[in-house]
């Protein structure tokens, strides 16, 4: 808490959120963003279903087949990098809001689309709306008391693996009987529940002071003390960019005295001043963050390509591989398909269990450095050994240690970059993220369709260890920490 010349109170953004607590305001967040995010899981889970039952209903080649999931990753790696800067720029609700129209739309046509060319532009253009997920956990982030962050944005994620077990359930159910269009138009649904519960959703009082809209975010704050019953700090909100009028030379004592009308009106011009000589990219390779931002994007390009990797090496890895039996079992094998991704759909229950354990308690950088190399170890046996019990669990367990690893990094990521370029910062290494996923189906599983199991077994191992030692190389740790506001704090 903080007093002004005056001796009347003042406090932040971060200290009305510690004193308001955790409560029902964040919970109804949380349900909005978690059920966004569940529909981010159910697109790519379906990758798994569809891409086979397609090449078989148009007779497509493997290649063909797996365009139909690198398409998506492509549209996500545009997406993932506009919607961040739209969200910086407009206000987190309009990114989201953009995002699921275009994720709904265009899943629900891809249900009806009549040839290959379609399908593939329809599930491109579902990539770039999936892109905006990034948007949703910053806009959750910003309304997490500092003390809680780790914790609750475990629980946040909990929302993708929901996804990701629904998804398996309902290809197991509909696939047989109704096909991959049905699929298809049921997975679109999450996006449109977005929609229709948008009126409803509140600005990031964070994003609101960044713009000078204190008033705004006053506002937000006080329906949030109300609906979880507590209150507010003594005293006035004030804005955490007061450095743009230290820049200008004007104290900080008067800033706080400013009416809401003038600060509304000085913080663009400040903001504007700094954008036009600095895109929002290259604040992100400033002196500052250029290490953290580098890194981060490694371990984004690993995480994806790893995690990817292992729901699609679900399916080619168990059951009756076709490198070793003949085409009268692969019906046989299509059916085990369904039990094997549902079964280890669960791996990611005691994966988010075990990051909430330690996301708080051991750091964020050990906990996804630890991960990276157990996941490492559990599937080296597999470079030497593959028989479906071993090969079952083991996957089960590299999918646990990968999913704890991309929990985490959804909750560093947000806290390294500050709020003027959170989303972007987050949006872009997601999108090196979808790199990674676009790249996967094309190399590592191609290889494993190509009966080269172990070559694609030592390109995991290579990849996951690689981001296991990025993380040890991450500059700084951000447990505990208030989420800074400008590019100096950090």
């Amino acid at each position: 808490m903080m007093e002004d010349g005056g001796g009347s109170s003042r406090y932040t953004i971060d200290e009305a959120l510690v004193s308001m607590g955790f409560g029902n305001f964040q919970i109804l967040v949380l349900a909005y963003a978690g059920m966004g995010w569940a529909s981010e899981a159910m697109e790519m889970m379906l990758l798994s279903f569809i891409g086979p039952a397609v090449q078989s209903a148009w007779s497509l080649s493997p290649h063909q087949e797996s365009l139909i999931t690198s398409v998506v990753f492509a549209g996500m790696l545009v997406g993932a990098y506009s919607w961040g800067i739209v969200s910086d720029k407009y206000g987190r609700r309009k990114g989201f809001f953009i995002t699921a129209t275009l994720t709904s739309v265009a899943g629900f046509l891809s249900a009806f689309a009549p040839n290959y060319i379609s399908l593939l532009i329809l599930r491109c253009l579902v990539g770039v709306g999936l892109g905006g997920g990034p948007v949703l956990a910053s806009w959750f982030l910003e309304f997490i008391p500092a003390p809680d962050r780790g914790t609750w944005m475990v629980v946040f994620s909990t929302f993708w693996t929901f996804g990701t077990i629904l998804e398996a359930s309902l290809a197991w159910k509909v696939m047989p009987s109704l096909g991959w269009r049905w699929l298809l138009a049921f997975s679109s649904f999450p996006s449109l529940l977005l929609l229709i519960f948008y009126q409803y959703t509140p600005e990031s009082p964070r994003y609101l002071c960044l713009q000078g809209r204190t008033s705004d975010a006053a506002i937000i704050l006080e329906k949030i003390a109300r609906r979880n019953r507590t209150n507010l700090p003594p005293g006035v909100l004030v804005s955490g960019h007061s450095y743009d009028f230290e820049e200008q030379n004007i104290p900080v004592e008067d800033v706080h005295l400013l009416s809401p009308r003038q600060t509304k009106v000085e913080t663009p011009r400040a903001t504007k001043s700094n954008m036009v000589g600095l895109s929002p990219l290259l604040k992100l390779l400033s002196r500052e963050l250029i290490v953290s931002t580098l890194l981060l994007w490694v371990v984004f390009f690993g995480n994806a390509f790893s995690y990817y990797g292992l729901v699609l090496l679900t399916t080619e890895l168990t059951g009756k591989s076709r490198c070793t039996t003949t085409d009268m079992h692969l019906n046989e094998h299509d059916d085990v398909n369904y039990r094997d991704v549902f079964i280890s759909s669960f791996a990611e229950l005691p994966g988010l269990a075990l990051s909430a354990v330690i996301v708080d308690k051991l750091g964020r950088k050990l906990s996804m450095s630890a991960m990276f190399f157990l996941a490492a170890t559990f599937l080296f046996p597999l470079a030497f050994y593959r028989f479906d019990g071993l090969t079952t669990s083991l996957l089960f367990g590299a999918r646990i240690c990968i999913t704890s690893t991309f929990t985490v990094v959804y909750i560093y990521a947000p806290e390294i970059y500050p709020t003027s370029i959170r989303t972007t910062g987050v949006g872009i290494a997601s999108s090196i993220g979808r790199i990674g996923g676009m790249v996967c189906p094309l190399v590592a599983v191609a290889l494993v369709k190509g009966c080269h199991q172990t070559a694609a077994i030592i390109l995991f191992e290579i990849v996951i260890l690689l981001s296991g030692i990025c993380v040890v190389l991450f500059p700084f740790e951000t447990k505990g920490q208030h989420l800074p506001e400008n590019v100096a704090e950090t």
